[in-house]
């Protein structure tokens, strides 16, 4: 629900009541992947939805998943997806 917002990993095991280092540790075996790069997925996954739709621009869908901006989105995104978001863009056809 809180995507585009940057957590703390230390918020989330206080929530969990954990220490960070506990919660890290269950957070990749419960999930298979640590805290951050789940939540990193996540965001490029809701880019990928908001880029599927023409009227969304590559700024937009990057600033409505939390980036600060353009050349920072499209670096995550081409480190998760090896396609920039235009290109991405341009494959769905």
């Amino acid at each position: 629900e809180h995507f585009a917002e940057d957590i703390l990993l230390s918020t989330l095991a206080q929530i969990a009541g954990l220490s960070p280092y506990h919660f890290a540790r269950a957070f990749k075996e419960s999930f298979g992947v640590p805290p951050h790069r789940y939540h990193m997925l996540k965001r490029i996954e809701r880019a990928k939805a908001l880029l599927s739709k023409p009227s969304v621009s590559v700024t937009e869908a990057g600033l409505r998943t939390g980036f600060s901006g353009t050349s920072a989105f499209s670096a995550a995104f081409r480190k998760i997806t090896l396609q920039s978001p235009s290109q991405y863009r341009r494959s769905l056809g």
